[in-house]
């Protein structure tokens, strides 16, 4: 059931990336004196901006806060899903019972449901983008400037973002990617606990609920900034 309420909404969330609006939980870093790389007088680093945003504390709190917040929709969505399927089977099986009229009159009210859920979906969906991108934009400013006060006092001079599908990297060393590094210091700065170990994953409003987020969406970056400032 579950497959064909995804089947209704198709269209994916902006939010997170999934397979990167990341992961809850950041790649294993190499200690932070050794993650960049040494390229003439200054040093190169890569960082997942993505990944490091959903990854920290306060990410992960507000992402679950946020789930279970969508909760009661989800459940309205399955609810009115498995309503749908139950008159499509009542009609296949009494099809041959029914008279035109009322065959016709039946597929007319399960198409009409079948809209409605579906409009209901996607609002939902695209809500649910929308709050998840409020998330995403707060943390990823304070994230951005945890970055560079990391990239300077560490003699970072460059640091790539390797978030997008579209990103120039070809290759990056573990000991270059300073994704952890900055969520550590990120939390450290934050003081927001960890949450307990599940909180954190993306839910996708009318569509299953996966372990992790779904791939391809792009999360919002502080305007007007690049790289850290030497």
């Amino acid at each position: 059931m579950k497959r064909k309420i995804f089947a209704l909404t198709a269209s994916a969330l902006t939010l997170l990336g999934t397979s990167a609006f990341a992961q809850t939980a950041p790649a294993t870093a190499a200690p932070q004196t050794a993650a960049v790389a040494a390229t003439g007088v200054s040093k190169i680093a890569l960082i997942n901006f993505q990944q490091a945003i959903f990854a920290t504390n306060e990410g992960r709190r507000d992402l679950e806060a946020l789930n279970k917040k969508f909760d009661p929709k989800q459940n309205e969505l399955k609810g009115s899903n498995d309503e749908i399927e139950r008159l499509k089977k009542d009609l296949s099986t009494n099809t041959d019972k029914l008279s035109e009229a009322e065959r016709n009159s039946r597929v007319q009210a399960i198409e009409a449901k079948q809209k409605v859920l579906q409009r209901n979906a996607e609002d939902a969906q695209n809500d649910y983008a929308q709050q998840g991108n409020e998330i995403a934009s707060r943390i990823g400013q304070k994230l951005f400037d945890v970055m560079q006060k990391f990239a300077t006092s560490n003699g970072i001079g460059l640091v790539m973002d390797v978030s997008q599908q579209n990103s120039p990297v070809l290759f990056g060393s573990d000991q270059s990617n300073i994704t952890a590094a900055i969520v550590e210091a990120y939390n450290a700065q934050s003081g927001v606990a960890a949450p307990p170990p599940g909180a954190g994953t993306q839910r996708t409003p009318g569509a299953p609920r996966p372990t992790s987020p779904r791939p391809g969406a792009t999360t919002p970056r502080p305007t007007g900034t690049t790289t850290p400032k030497q």
